[in-house]
C-alpha cells in the first residue's frame, strides 16, 4: 500500500481527474507535462536519407573524369598555341591530323543515322564556316594586337576558368551555361590568335578552338565513354614533358589527384550523410493541385 502512495501516478487506480491527458504536438494542450518532456512518439515521423544515392568508387571515377577531360582539353589547346607561337611545327602539320580526328568523331557522332544527304548538308556548313573563318582570320589576327601580351595571357586564363566553371558536365544545375562556356573559350582563342606571327597561324588556332570547345563536347555529350579521356591526357603528358618538366609533373599530379584521390574522399565521406526528413519540412505544392485551385476560382 505504501508503494502505491509514494507520489507515483498509476492510471489504472487513480481517478480520471488525476490522469494526464495523452501527449500531443500542440504546446498549449500539454500543461500536465514538464517543459523538457519528450514523448516517445515525438520522432515517429523522422526519416533519414530519403532518396539519397550512394555512389561506388567506379561511378565516382567515371563522373570526375568528365571534369578532368575538360581540363585536359584546355591544356591541349594551350599546347597547340605554344607550338604555333614558337614555330615548333608548321600550322598545316597540326591542321591535317585535326581534320582526320574530326572526321572520325563525326562518323561516331552520326552513327547509324549517317546518310549521303546528311554528309552533303554538313559538308556545306563546314565549308562555309571554314571559308568565312579564313576570310576573317586577318581581322581576328589584328583585333587585340594593341593590347599588351601580359594582359592577353591574364584575360585568357580568366576566360578559360569561366569555360571550366560553366561547362556542362551533365548536371542539371543553375550554374551550367553552354553559351558562357563556349563563348569564353572562343574569346580566349581570339585573344591568343593576336600573338601569332601570321593570319594563317591564327586561322589554324581558331579552327583548333572550334574543334576542341565546340565539336568535341558535342561528341562526348552524345556518346561519352571514360576512355575518351586517355588520348587527350596522354598527348598532353607527352608534349608537356618536352615543353617543361615542372609543368608536366604539376599537370600529372593534379590529374591523378582529381581522378583518384577526390573520388576516394567522396566515397569515404558518404557514410556520414544524415539528411533528416519529417512533417516539419516545407510543403511542396504540386502543379496539378495549383491547376485545380485555379479552376475552382
Amino acid at each position: 500500500m505504501s508503494s502505491k502512495n509514494n507520489g507515483t501516478f498509476n492510471r489504472k487506480i487513480l481517478p480520471k481527474s488525476f490522469q494526464r491527458k495523452p501527449w500531443r504536438k500542440n504546446l498549449y494542450e500539454n500543461t500536465d507535462y514538464e517543459d523538457n518532456y519528450t514523448d516517445p512518439s515525438f520522432l515517429k515521423d523522422l526519416r533519414t536519407n530519403l532518396n539519397v544515392r550512394f555512389f561506388t568508387f567506379q561511378e565516382a571515377i567515371c563522373g570526375i573524369t568528365i571534369v578532368n577531360n575538360q581540363i585536359s582539353s584546355i591544356t591541349g589547346f594551350l599546347i597547340i598555341f605554344y607550338i604555333l607561337n614558337n614555330d615548333a611545327a608548321a600550322p598545316t602539320t597540326l591542321f591535317v591530323p585535326s581534320v582526320i580526328a574530326t572526321t572520325i568523331g563525326y562518323l561516331l557522332y552520326r552513327g547509324k543515322t549517317l546518310s549521303v544527304d546528311m554528309i552533303i548538308e554538313d559538308s556545306k556548313t563546314l565549308l562555309t564556316v571554314l571559308l568565312f573563318g579564313y576570310i576573317f582570320a586577318p581581322l581576328l589576327h589584328t583585333l587585340t594586337e594593341a593590347i599588351s601580351t601580359d594582359t592577353i595571357f591574364i584575360t585568357t586564363t580568366f576566360v578559360m576558368m569561366l569555360n571550366l566553371v560553366f561547362y556542362d558536365y551533365g548536371l542539371s544545375v543553375a550554374m551550367v551555361s553552354k553559351a558562357i562556356s563556349v563563348n569564353a573559350a572562343i574569346f580566349g582563342a581570339i585573344c591568343l590568335a593576336s600573338r601569332l606571327s601570321t593570319s594563317y597561324h591564327a586561322f589554324v588556332l581558331l579552327v583548333e578552338a572550334a574543334i576542341i570547345f565546340v565539336l568535341y563536347p558535342m561528341l562526348t555529350t552524345r556518346c561519352w565513354r571514360w576512355y575518351f579521356f586517355l588520348p587527350i591526357f596522354l598527348n598532353c603528358c607527352y608534349f608537356l614533358y618536352y615543353i617543361s618538366k615542372v609543368i608536366f609533373y604539376t599537370y600529372l599530379i593534379i590529374s591523378l589527384f582529381i581522378n583518384f584521390i577526390c573520388p576516394s574522399i567522396f566515397v569515404t565521406l558518404q557514410r556520414y550523410k544524415n539528411n533528416i526528413h519529417g512533417p516539419w519540412d516545407e510543403a511542396i505544392v504540386e502543379e496539378n493541385v495549383e491547376c485545380t485551385i485555379e479552376q475552382r476560382l
